[in-house]
């Protein structure tokens, strides 16, 4: 078997499995590479709620990272939450350790409640976004990044081209929170938009859509995949997994993903 490449994400965990570094590390493996991480959050919480959020604080982050740099060839890393200014500026002072950097701003809850303070937000832009290959936020936090009101895919590609003022070299604002017949996201890169879409699928079962996207990314990106088409690849694989699992029951709230095969994607 050909050795595969390395990868880290950089996330909290979820103790429901559904999302953070636990899918995060289940998409890695079904992109054939290896994953390793450095957990920033600890939350007790399950399907239908999170209970407890204990956060790692940041000298440990900075430990785990230098733990696992200094060993491990890591050719691309996926930043899930990372919880506080003072984390997201740990991570920032590593950037040039970080190839292949994807990062998924997580600034809201599921329910849409704002989670961090606005200097949190300062932080990723400032920090992160313009060292970042890739970042992708969903409508709810490229709302606060931007202060668009986002409701159609106007206003999607709109959005992407503001942040990618920031300095980021590929922007995806991710649209497919919006009820419809597709599941559209905006793709800024080089200066122009571009879209990606697929059918919407009715299910309760999408805990951790983002965190996949966005480690599927990575994955492929440290595989050598063309960003664009690492793109056009980590989507086709979200709704694969959203296809397989959509009819489970796994839990009372929101349910997990599906792992898709690659004839699925």
């Amino acid at each position: 078997m050909t050795q595969p490449v390395t990868v880290l994400t950089i996330a909290g965990s979820d103790s429901g499995g559904g999302a953070g570094l636990q899918a995060d590390l289940k998409a890695f493996a079904l992109n054939g590479v290896f994953g390793t991480s450095v957990v920033t959050v600890l939350t007790a919480q399950n399907s239908a709620e999170i209970r407890a959020i204990e956060k790692v604080p940041a000298a440990f982050v900075q430990s785990q990272l230098d733990a696992v740099l200094a060993d491990l060839p890591v050719a691309a890393v996926k930043t899930g939450m990372l919880a506080s200014e003072e984390t997201v500026r740990t991570v920032a002072a590593n950037v040039a350790r970080l190839p292949n950097l994807v990062v998924d701003p997580v600034l809201v809850s599921s329910d849409g409640a704002k989670l961090f303070p606005s200097t949190v937000d300062r932080a990723y832009v400032e920090g992160l976004f313009p060292h970042a290959a890739v970042i992708t936020p969903n409508i709810r936090e490229a709302t606060i990044l931007t202060g668009r009101e986002i409701r159609t895919d106007d206003d999607l590609a709109a959005a992407a081209t503001d942040l990618g003022r920031t300095g980021a070299r590929c922007v995806v604002v991710k649209g497919g929170g919006r009820p419809g017949g597709e599941a559209v996201d905006a793709v800024w890169h080089d200066g122009t938009v571009r879209f990606l879409r697929s059918p919407w699928v009715a299910t309760r079962n999408n805990h951790g859509t983002g965190c996949t996207f966005a480690a599927t990314t990575a994955a492929l990106l440290a595989r050598r995949v063309p960003v664009q088409d690492a793109l056009d690849e980590a989507k086709r694989y979200v709704q694969a997994a959203i296809e397989r699992g959509a009819a489970w029951q796994i839990g009372a709230g929101h349910g997990p993903l599906g792992w898709p095969t690659a004839e699925d994607h």
